[in-house]
């Protein structure tokens, strides 16, 4: 038997995966005492059971130890195996030593996941000069992609969407969203005429204007590409768009300052805890599984 545990907070994902998996909710106590320090108590039985933990790792320096702990009271008694389904993977920025003397935090991180889990899956990692997980990971490690679960909400939700690309580097992620969800996207230009003299064009505007802009991106942070965007299209004449980002990481401050630049409404996965949460990826993480 299959044993689905969560970490708080993911609570609503974990019980539409488990619907989708069939297979029974394990429960956990996880809490942290006055100093900081992590409690886990398993209160299901998982002798000879295959466990599954589920817990997002933003902010992974305050889960990271009580991660551990699951792992080795869960094999402690008797669990088959434990796998990790982390929506969102923390510690993928930092893949080069770009100054003397700085830890390259992906590759250790990874080892220390790889030593306690046995196997991995998450969501969009943030994978630039590492190519593919299995690079720094001695575990099966997945990475899946959100873009059939936006396309499929993009459909459901929006009349006439036009998707929206912020730069030529986000051309083949829109692109991608853009043909499964069966609507036209176009990638503004930037023509630089100087240092400091840098004009930004939205082509095809007039084919356009009845349309509904939809950003995306795979992690608002601070927000201010979109924030930047949206200005262009007001300029346009483009109705208020839709911002669509797959992790809410949003730095203090963004999600209010993106809510006041003009848009219609922010829209994120459900891999990070947010109230801007609507598009749910417990379709693509029980298909893997």
């Amino acid at each position: 038997m299959t044993l689905l545990f969560t970490f708080p907070g993911y609570e609503e994902l974990a019980k539409n995966l488990a619907g989708k998996l069939k297979c029974t909710q394990g429960d956990v106590t996880i809490r942290h005492f006055p100093d900081g320090e992590s409690f886990v108590k398993l209160n299901t039985d998982v002798k000879n059971h295959e466990v599954i933990l589920l817990c997002g790792l933003d902010h992974p320096d305050k889960k990271a130890m009580a991660l551990l702990f699951f792992t080795k009271v869960a094999k402690e008694l008797g669990a088959k195996s434990v796998g990790l389904v982390a929506p969102y993977l923390g510690y993928m920025r930092q893949d080069k030593r770009f100054h003397g003397g700085e830890a390259i935090t992906s590759t250790i991180f990874a080892a220390f996941l790889s030593q306690h889990i046995d196997w991995l899956i998450t969501i969009d990692p943030h994978l630039h000069r590492h190519k593919t997980l299995d690079e720094i990971y001695k575990i099966p490690a997945k990475a899946l992609h959100a873009a059939h679960s936006i396309a499929t909400w993009v459909n459901k939700n929006i009349d006439h969407p036009v998707l929206i690309g912020p730069d030529e580097e986000s051309e083949q992620w829109v692109s991608d969203v853009a043909q499964q969800a069966n609507a036209p996207f176009i990638v503004l230009k930037k023509i630089r005429h100087g240092d400091q003299d840098v004009e930004v064009s939205v082509p095809d505007v007039e084919l356009y204007k009845d349309h509904t802009p939809v950003l995306i991106d795979d992690i608002i942070s601070t927000a201010r590409t979109m924030i930047e965007t949206i200005t262009h299209l007001k300029k346009s004449g483009m109705k208020p768009p839709i911002c669509i980002g797959v992790h809410a990481v949003f730095a203090k401050g963004a999600y209010e300052a993106l809510l006041e630049s003009g848009v219609e409404s922010v829209v994120t996965c459900n891999t990070i805890p947010h109230a801007s949460n609507a598009i749910d990826t417990s379709d693509i993480i029980a298909q893997v599984i």
